[in-house]
């Protein structure tokens, strides 16, 4: 069997997690922005 260390109790990075998320949530807000200006700007320029 495989031997699960995280599964007896080990302490979690929460300061890790929280950082790596609050990376994911500026990816997703910058991203999201970038996408609607592209299509802003296509609606714009290409008609």
């Amino acid at each position: 069997m495989a031997n699960h260390d995280h599964a007896a109790g080990s302490a979690m990075d929460y300061s890790e997690h929280e950082r790596t998320y609050e990376m994911f949530l500026g990816l997703v807000k910058w991203g999201s922005i970038f996408v609607i200006a592209l299509l802003v700007g296509m609606a714009i320029f290409l008609i």
